[in-house]
């Protein structure tokens, strides 16, 4: 398929830049995926359409201050990261611009020396492996010079910090956040849970080349970041034990997407994993673990666009997010949300 395939007109004042005033507020587009038909609720009337013994799967992924502005210890030469992936204690993998001053051995300096970087390494692509040195716990170090990197489409500064993590997030890791669950709240969640509705965790680290556009005109040319995740057991078996009593999956946002189809087996059974994906959904590709899915609206021409139309089908997605364009739907992470059904 081509990128082309995957476009659609956006205005700008439709971008959400700040979350809404409370989270389940938001708009809800509820599809159908098999009929195209649609139907517009507020998030807080997704109990309607979740039923008791039916499993809500999330990312418990924590957004961390992984946007570090420095400078190089000698030259004094401006520096920005943003912390990818951690590969050991202390070793990140991290996106770097101006690249062509970090040369291996190179030293940077943030926070008034609180945090210093080294270059180990020049990777494939042109992201580093550097080593942090530091005094105390890394994670509070970050908390006082790091910055949390919000999308590139948003440009206002976020007030409160919290809003660009979910209410259950526990694990520090990701530079974005898994945004189809900004949308729910403590009470509502309580309330599914009340009914029957069962809650299996996993974390997918987000990386920021969740933003990175395709730059290929045939989209199977494209390749993936690879982005790292755990599925425990306890996870798994609700899982599991949801789809034998007969009830659905439903994935909360395309990262919850991208673990369960990396780790099920053919006939949708969800195997206890820890790893790394880079598994690429587009039109085409047969489901085996997901039966409904919680989504954003995403960016043109984006892979993430391209996973829900390889769930709802290209034709469904576009003529909805049209629809939703025409009723002032808002877009992309603060903005409004669908159920694909």
């Amino acid at each position: 398929m081509q990128l082309k395939d995957f476009h659609y007109d956006l205005p700008k004042s439709l971008i959400a830049q700040s979350p809404i005033q409370k989270r389940d507020m938001s708009r809800l587009l509820v599809l159908n995926k098999e009929t195209g038909e649609t139907t517009h609720q507020h998030f807080y009337d997704i109990k309607k359409y979740i039923n008791p013994g039916d499993c809500l799967v999330i990312n418990n992924t924590r957004v961390i201050p992984a946007r570090l502005l420095g400078q190089r210890e000698q030259t004094k030469g401006k520096i920005e990261f943003v912390l990818l992936k951690k590969h050991d204690t202390d070793i990140w993998e991290v996106l770097l611009k101006p690249g062509r001053r970090a040369k291996r051995g190179t030293i940077f300096v943030f926070g008034d020396n609180l945090l210093k970087a080294e270059i180990l390494d020049i990777l494939d692509g042109g992201n580093r492996l550097v080593k942090f040195y530091y005094e105390g716990i890394f994670e509070e170090v970050l908390d006082k010079v790091g910055i949390v990197p919000l999308p590139p489409y948003i440009t206002e500064k976020l007030s409160d910090k919290e809003r660009y993590q979910t209410i259950y997030s526990k694990y520090n890791g990701s530079a974005a956040a898994p945004t189809a669950g900004l949308h729910f709240t403590k009470e509502l969640m309580a309330d599914l849970e009340e009914v029957g509705v069962k809650i299996a965790e996993l974390t997918l680290h987000v990386g920021i080349g969740t933003f990175r556009p395709v730059k290929t005109s045939n989209i199977e040319e494209h390749h993936m970041h690879s982005e790292h995740f755990v599925i425990d057991k306890k996870a798994a078996d609700i899982i599991n034990n949801t789809r034998k009593n007969n009830g659905r999956i439903i994935a909360v946002g395309t990262t919850s997407c991208r673990v369960l189809e990396s780790v099920a087996d053919n006939d949708g059974t969800v195997v206890p994993t820890e790893g790394d994906t880079d598994i690429f959904i587009y039109p085409g590709y047969k489901f085996k673990a997901i039966d409904a899915l919680i989504t954003n609206f995403h960016l043109p021409e984006s892979t993430l666009l391209m996973l829900v139309s390889a769930f709802a089908g290209r034709e469904n997605i576009l003529n909805a997010y049209h629809e939703a364009i025409d009723l002032n739907y808002r877009f992309f992470s603060f903005g409004d949300a669908m159920l694909i059904i």
